[in-house]
């Protein structure tokens, strides 16, 4: 028993990043990977298809991560705050840049709709720096502090806001840890199992270095689904997280 519920837990750690173009190749990958817990659906594919995308997703008795980094005005991030929990998300993320009234704002946008539908309240991410980006790009956009400054003021700006998680890269969960403990949950990407390329991610890490740092999360795309066979990839990180705990 006790080890049919650690494998369970390990499949709700991994989040497939359906980073498709639309509904329809996202429908085969929802067939291919039946064992898979969470399911991210992103800007590009959510810009394509629309809340549609969300309902395919949970029609397949998953939960949905709505990756669409929302940063706007406070009044309207929460009123796409309230849209996004009617639709059923379990987890949505927000820019960290956009504030501590914008985040705030939403973390009770959140919670009301959610009670108001009688649904339980999605956990809100905050992201702090884009794993695409490193201390030079940080530099021309205006930050003059390195990543991981920057990730950890942004993670305690979000959780003064009410913000219970935080999305970073794998390089900044044990920085976390030991600012915050088990105060906040940690979403990764930059991802790659070692049999996977870097791709276009510079701050990356193994699955099972990810776990045992402290992620709580990891977002896994490409390498398991455009994999020749997504449903052994996907075996293949379990198995590789079983190893490491």
């Amino acid at each position: 028993m006790t080890e049919k519920i650690a494998l369970k837990e390990i499949k709700e750690k991994i989040i497939i990043a359906l980073d498709v173009k639309s509904q329809s190749e996202a429908a085969k990958i929802l067939e291919l990977l039946p064992e898979a817990r969470i399911f991210k659906v992103g800007l590009e594919l959510f810009t394509a298809e629309g809340p549609g995308m969300i309902e395919l997703v949970r029609s397949y008795g998953h939960q949905v991560f709505l990756d669409i980094k929302l940063h706007d005005i406070p009044n309207t991030v929460a009123g796409a705050v309230r849209a996004a929990v009617r639709q059923g998300v379990s987890m949505l993320t927000l820019h960290t840049s956009g504030g501590k009234e914008m985040m705030s704002r939403a973390m009770d946008a959140a919670r009301e709709e959610a009670e108001k539908a009688g649904l339980r309240t999605p956990l809100l991410l905050g992201v702090t720096v884009l794993t695409s980006l490193k201390e030079k790009d940080l530099e021309e956009i205006g930050f003059r502090s390195e990543p991981q400054t920057q990730v950890l003021r942004l993670a305690g700006l979000a959780l003064q806001s009410g913000l219970k998680g935080v999305v970073c890269s794998p390089h900044e969960i044990e920085l976390l840890r030991r600012e915050h403990g088990t105060d906040i949950k940690i979403i990764t990407p930059g991802i790659r199992p070692v049999w996977a390329e870097a791709q276009d991610q510079k701050r990356i890490m193994t699955p099972a270095e990810a776990l045992v740092k402290g992620a709580d999360y990891m977002v896994i795309g490409r390498p398991i689904i455009q994999a020749a066979n997504p449903e052994e990839a996907f075996a293949r990180v379990v198995k590789e997280l079983e190893a490491a705990v």
